[in-house]
């Protein structure tokens, strides 16, 4: 990993890729930005599209990032600027319970003024994952076979990962 400087991390919701940002920031120590905190606005209003490009773009053209979040209409951008993806591939179940589990908990990765809530159009969007947001990533990883990814399947995949990163 230490080769790499400008790393994304995608994956479902609930499946840990703020936490791994976080601890691969520490490790590594390349700044880590939250896809959520520069998106949502006070009352779950996303920042307009444009205001979201300009500023992923100023983020990029840094010599090294760690950017973790989905956006499907930012994730060409992150595609095509990244060195390698990390992809938490993991269950439907285990990202649920992991959503259920973080709500109404303050998160550093989440803008402060929003409250995480029951949300059954949420946990659909969890539970279709697989059907939706994971063909768009897989599209991308496609679309770009250059980059290499990093695909973890289990929540122990990823603690490995973390306490075996070569530095």
């Amino acid at each position: 990993m230490k080769s790499y400087r400008k790393i994304i991390i995608v994956g479902s919701p609930g499946s840990g890729k703020s936490y791994f940002a976080k601890v691969l920031s520490k490790l590594t120590r390349i700044p880590v930005y939250h896809l959520d905190m520069i998106n949502w606005k006070p009352n779950w209003q996303p920042t307009p599209r444009e205001e979201l490009r300009k500023t992923l773009n100023e983020i990029m053209d840094n010599d090294e990032w760690i950017i973790d979040g989905n956006y499907s209409g930012t994730m060409e951008d992150r595609f095509k600027r990244a060195e390698v993806v990390c992809f938490l591939d993991l269950p439907a179940e285990v990202c649920l319970e992991s959503e259920r589990k973080r709500r109404g908990k303050k998160r550093d990765d989440l803008p402060n003024y929003l409250e995480e809530k029951d949300d059954p159009d949420f946990e659909e969007y969890i539970m279709n994952f697989q059907d939706t947001g994971k063909i768009r990533i897989l599209s991308m990883i496609e679309k770009h076979p250059n980059i290499p990814v990093i695909t973890f399947k289990t929540r122990d995949e990823v603690n490995a990962y973390l306490n075996n990163i070569d530095l």
